[in-house]
């Protein structure tokens, strides 16, 4: 559903992607991994129109297209839920998730339908939050189900989640499991960046293991074990099983 055709970036005269290739498919975790400086922050970028390529392309569905900036990509389906939260803290959970898209009726908000459909997406998988909480209120875990809740919102068909884990207790990465597993049975196409290797390998279906803005291989994640993917980040084989 989406991907990146030959993908090189630089900034001014300094090189940071070299000629990447990259695809997600629908229904599939699709987990990028290396040190830092190896790529992953700009690949995503441009793969959500954040960036754009100084070579290359980005296919969509199939086709060359040039993505929107700023965010504008969500029209299309692809949303990048960045490792510092993008909520308003001043916000309640449920005007935050309908921000830019409120709910009118008669010209007016209408709070009863923001709040109801607030609700279902809360409940499923089940967040115990008040949609009328402020954002200020809730706990890191929270937000993030909060963000991934905006996201199928705005019917989200790729979802990329930039170190979603990296501040979560285990419950709460399980919690989290829960809900990339409930979306990609529905089809959602998840981008997934983590250096936690024992958590990619345990919801990816395949591994890109990126290294000094190269991709030096795409791997299922079956055929990896975290010593191997570590081993292959640092510059072992890449195939180093």
């Amino acid at each position: 559903i989406l991907a990146a055709k030959r993908i090189s970036k630089s900034f001014g005269e300094i090189p940071v992607l070299f000629s990447i290739d990259f695809d997600v498919r629908p229904g599939e975790v699709h987990a990028v991994i290396g040190e830092n400086g190896a790529g992953k922050s700009t690949l995503i970028k441009i793969l959500s129109g954040f960036e754009h390529p100084t070579s290359g392309a980005v296919h969509f569905e199939g086709k060359q297209t040039v993505l929107p900036r700023n965010g504008q990509a969500e029209h299309l389906g692809i949303v990048l839920i960045h490792q510092e939260f993008n909520l308003a803290e001043h916000l309640t959970v449920m005007d935050s998730i309908f921000l830019g898209r409120e709910i009118t009726k008669h010209g007016f908000v209408d709070v009863v339908e923001t709040r109801r459909r607030a609700q279902d997406l809360l409940d499923t998988p089940p967040v115990k939050v008040d949609p009328a909480t402020r954002i200020s209120d809730l706990s890191i875990a929270e937000k993030q189900m909060i963000e991934i809740a905006k996201a199928v919102s705005r019917d989200a068909r790729v979802l990329i989640m930039d170190e979603p884990t990296a501040v979560l207790s285990v419950a709460e990465t399980e919690t989290l499991f829960e809900q990339i597993r409930r979306l990609t049975s529905k089809g959602v196409a998840i981008i997934f960046i983590s250096h936690k290797l024992d958590e990619v390998l345990a919801i990816s279906d395949r591994v890109t293991v990126l290294r000094d803005g190269q991709r030096i291989a795409t791997v299922d994640s079956k055929a990896l074990t975290s010593a191997s993917a570590a081993r292959t980040m640092r510059g072992g084989a890449p195939l180093d099983l």
